[in-house]
């Protein structure tokens, strides 16, 4: 694998492109959001805290909807265990997509991990899949905020999540965090 290189906040996202759950494909290059797409990464079906922030965020998809946000949850896991969390999971509101590939996974800044067995799920991990992540993307394809977890603890709120983006709606707040070169210092 090459070097991870950051994206950067109003900058292009890097593609994305996966199968869907039930047929069909997202291609954030021909997503027409009304505002933004956000983009959530999942662990996978082995993941208990994903099963609740997915749960999460399936409650305030209309609220998102409302404002304009289309909705992609998406992990590195293949069709029947994404199918699998799907139908347990009850998460048939939201576009379910399936198969990140890793080098895709490393291209969005995501972490990668190694399998350690069984979750408190009973269920086994996969040999290699993506850490969790929050993306949301301009509907001109720019980055507007990501959050990249190497754990999969501490993701970002979700109940605030909706406030953000009307304030940011409200005001036309810039996507922050763009600076890529620091200035050199004056002697």
């Amino acid at each position: 694998m090459s070097t991870i290189t950051p994206l950067i906040p109003r900058q292009p996202a890097a593609d994305l492109r996966v199968d869907l759950i039930g047929g069909g494909v997202f291609d954030l290059a021909t997503a027409t959001p009304e505002n933004f797409t956000l983009i959530v990464v999942y662990r996978g079906y082995h993941c208990p805290i994903c099963k609740g922030y997915l749960g999460k965020l399936k409650r305030i998809l209309p609220d998102l909807t409302e404002r304009g946000v289309d909705v992609l949850v998406v992990s590195t896991d293949p069709k029947d265990r994404a199918e699998k969390a799907d139908a347990e999971w009850q998460l048939s509101e939201l576009q379910h997509g399936y198969g990140m590939s890793l080098e895709t996974a490393h291209d969005w800044g995501l972490y990668i991990s190694t399998s350690r067995g069984k979750t408190s799920m009973g269920v086994v991990e996969p040999a290699l899949f993506a850490e969790p992540g929050l993306f949301l993307v301009r509907a001109d394809g720019t980055l507007f905020f990501c959050s990249v977890q190497s754990m999969p603890f501490l993701r970002p709120d979700l109940a605030a999540l909706t406030g953000a983006i009307d304030f940011v709606l409200k005001n036309d707040y810039p996507a922050r965090g763009e600076v890529t070169e620091l200035p050199i210092a004056a002697e």
